[in-house]
């Protein structure tokens, strides 16, 4: 199984996380934040990973130091249960449509952590939840995670659909890029490292 456990622990938050690539899609989420915690079922559902999280944060102040640290915590599991990476695609792209938004989520499991976000979101909240940790955890994830992951929201108005396909597109590409190809010998660069 590849698959990772992680503990943080901060003034601001207190994390457990488990992680499994190859996963059934279930998940346990107690983050606090209640809609990170239903993105982060899409996640898994859509990515067919297995995901615990139990989160302790100081949500009385806002939501970023918990969205953001789930992040980071997420892009450490990611990157322990890849290990070596031999066999990986390292590739993946993802398009979700949903309803009048269309999200597309590219990723290279490549070691150079880069973000690209091209959204822009209707509205800064959806129920109490701040629409610009999006941005937040994306990043956090893509450096502690060490991938390039690019996030485009074609089109779209609804700030919670665009919001979810991202998600879902999200777990579609690595589902993608940490699949084993059987073709792959080693790893998947001509360096011959990830």
């Amino acid at each position: 199984m590849r698959q990772a456990n992680i503990e943080r622990n901060t003034g601001e938050t207190k994390i457990k996380l488990d992680y499994a690539i190859d996963g059934e899609g279930k998940s346990e989420l107690s983050t606090g934040v209640p809609f990170l915690d239903h993105m982060l079922d899409l996640f898994t559902k859509h990515g067919h990973f297995n995901l615990t999280v139990d989160a302790d944060g100081d949500t009385e102040v806002d939501d970023h130091h918990t969205t953001e640290d789930i992040g980071i915590c997420l892009g450490m599991a990611l990157k322990d249960a890849l290990g070596d990476k031999k066999g990986i695609r390292r590739y993946g792209n993802g398009f979700v449509p949903m309803d009048e938004t269309l999200a597309q989520v590219v990723v290279d499991l490549s070691n150079r952590p880069h973000l690209e976000f091209r959204a822009e979101f209707p509205s800064q909240k959806v129920g109490t939840f701040d629409t610009e940790l999006v941005h937040e955890f994306m990043w956090k994830l893509a450096i502690e995670a060490r991938m390039n992951l690019h996030i485009i929201v074609h089109y779209g108005h609804n700030t919670h659909h665009m919001i979810e396909a991202v998600f879902k597109a999200l777990a579609r590409a690595l589902d993608e890029a940490t699949s084993i190809d059987e073709r792959v010998k080693g790893v998947p660069s001509t360096k011959g490292m990830l």
